[in-house]
């Protein structure tokens, strides 16, 4: 893979789609766009999933609640897209089992809501991980000792898929990447080309981390900026109303001492009804999410106090045998959900129409605009979106442009090729202890197993060759110096945070998010990126700013 570097160097010149915005949606387009044949590229002014795709609850599922607004259609999407990515991403997405507590005071009885599971899995024509199962107060004690067992009249046991999210995004970039798309993060768009007829040809984008300019022409421009949407669309043309409701999602982690669960428990708040999930994570638990309103910079999307207590609430009242307090909270991550907003005669924002399905506008100055929409179906919306690119690459030139089919259903992401048919996920790991030569613990084999698939393999083989990248970036854990390595070389790292964030956890992970070893991967990119000791310094104090955001509730 080139570097980060190497991908702004390459850009330029013309291309038939240039696709704005690096998370799961527009890492998709790009994937399927190049893989039809079409010369692509996409500019993120972040890192990859720095936005929406690497704060969400982190699964792959048909939204069992949208059964209840009769939404068939798109469970059947959901579910149908969620046994795709179990083919595509056996590495990332696993099976996950949801308990599904239900009291006398439910809002639903037991009998409606083992209905609803019938529906769900003939939606997904049988096809779930695992059959359902409907377990009695006496089976869920055992199952999950944590829930509360005070009025339970029983629990359904379905199963649907977790994933990690900011993986997912960045093994579509890179396989758009292996079919020739240029891929820029820190790549800010800085505005657009327009031609006579003020139809945008293209933008000048700039290096976030130098502020050089350049210009990319294109055919067709695509706007997959999530939360950034309207300012997006707004430095084409102004804006005289609200396309989006942006609402906040919060989550907060812990360790699974302070609150373990064996499967996903889903949780309607006592306050409100809102589902909330407390979620199994290796050595923690997180808990989430929130669903509020918020008219802030993207950018700046945090928690509050209001948010972690609001969560803690739910635990307490789900799990009162393990109270939790603000001091048990390792760290959260706050996102935004990109949701469409019609408005109504009044030019007011509609709420009641507000939906979470995604939408795809054509502008008067051809832009494709997409928005809206979930994790579980972001490569469907991405072959939808390129199927209109299509359409208007075929009406600009007046030819029909041969292109392949993409298969994007099919083929699988970079760390599944070669990844063993039955899903041993233990086969692949004891294949990266051997690789290691003895060098790695079992637990940090298992992690690059599950974090890479079939590419730990190489990264093993590395710490053979330089038996250094073998230590642990915490003493104590199983993070490897290894891994910042392979960042920074195959996977376009460019900064602290993409390792500590998104490459390898450690922010949510570690107890002290990562803080301790910010200096390493701070100095170890520096040897690998060319880095001078003063863009060295703002990188690790670029990282300690995003860890203060995460923990600024604690001082309100």
């Amino acid at each position: 893979m080139p570097t980060r570097e190497q991908m702004w160097s390459a850009l330029g010149g013309e291309v038939d789609v240039l696709v704005i915005g690096g998370g799961i949606t527009g890492c998709g387009i790009a994937r399927d766009a190049a893989r039809r044949g079409l010369n692509v590229a996409l500019v993120e002014q972040n890192d990859f999933a720095y936005g929406t795709s690497s704060r969400s609850s982190k699964l792959v599922h048909g939204g069992l609640r949208y059964l209840e607004q009769y939404e068939f259609s798109l469970v059947f999407e959901a579910v149908s897209e969620r046994r795709i990515l179990l083919d595509i991403a056996p590495h990332l997405v696993n099976p996950l089992g949801f308990l599904f507590p239900i009291y006398k005071s439910s809002r639903r009885p037991l009998w409606f809501i083992n209905a609803g599971m019938w529906v769900y899995e003939g939606l997904s024509l049988f096809r779930s991980p695992r059959r359902h199962r409907s377990l009695k107060p006496g089976e869920i004690e055992k199952e999950e000792p944590a829930v509360r067992l005070e009025e339970l009249t029983g629990a359904p046991l379905y199963y649907d898929c977790s994933t990690d999210d900011a993986r997912l995004t960045l093994e579509n970039a890179m396989d758009a990447a292996h079919q020739g798309a240029m891929v820029a993060s820190w790549t800010r768009c800085k505005s657009f080309l327009k031609d006579e007829n003020g139809q945008i040809v293209g933008a000048v984008v700039e290096c976030a981390k130098t502020g050089e300019l350049k210009e990319v022409a294109a055919k067709v421009v695509i706007n997959a900026t999530g939360p950034w949407t309207e300012r997006t669309v707004a430095m084409s043309k102004p804006l005289n109303q609200h396309l989006l409701r942006p609402t906040k999602g919060v989550h907060i982690v812990v360790d699974s001492h302070k609150l373990h669960v064996n499967h996903a428990v889903v949780c309607l708040h006592p306050e409100d009804g809102r589902v909330l999930f407390a979620i199994p994570w290796g050595e923690q638990t997180y808990i989430g999410t929130t669903d509020t309103d918020y008219e802030g910079d993207p950018s700046e999307v945090a928690a509050t106090r209001e948010d972690v207590d609001y969560l803690i609430e739910a635990c307490g009242h789900y799990f009162p045998n393990h109270p939790l307090t603000h001091d048990d909270v390792i760290a959260t991550w706050a996102g935004l959900r990109p949701l469409m907003s019609p408005t109504n005669e009044d030019g007011e924002i509609d709420e009641s129409s507000v939906s979470r399905e995604h939408q795809i506008v054509v502008g008067q100055d051809t832009m494709i605009t997409i928005a809206g929409g979930k994790l579980t179906t972001y490569r469907r919306m991405a072959a939808e979106v390129v199927d209109k690119a299509v359409q208007l690459l075929r009406m600009k030139s007046g030819s029909a442009q041969r292109l392949h089919a993409a298969h994007t259903d099919v083929e699988p992401l970079p760390g599944a090729v070669g990844w063993p048919e039955d899903d041993d996920h233990e086969a692949v790991a004891k294949r990266v202890h051997e690789a290691a030569g003895g060098k790695l613990s079992m637990e940090s084999a298992r992690l690059l197993a599950n974090t890479y698939g079939m590419r730990g393999i190489e990264v093993a083989r590395s710490t053979v060759q330089d038996p250094a990248l073998a230590a642990p970036l915490i003493e104590g854990r199983p993070e490897i110096l290894a891994a910042v390595d392979w960042a920074a070389k195959e996977e376009m790292a460019a900064s602290v945070s993409d390792v500590l964030i998104r490459r390898t956890q450690v922010y949510y992970r570690d107890g002290d998010q990562g803080l301790s070893c910010a200096e390493t991967v701070g100095r170890r990119l520096q040897t690998i990126l060319g880095w001078d000791d003063t863009r060295t310094q703002a990188e690790i104090e670029a990282y300690r700013a995003e860890v203060a955001l995460s923990r600024a509730w604690r001082s309100e």
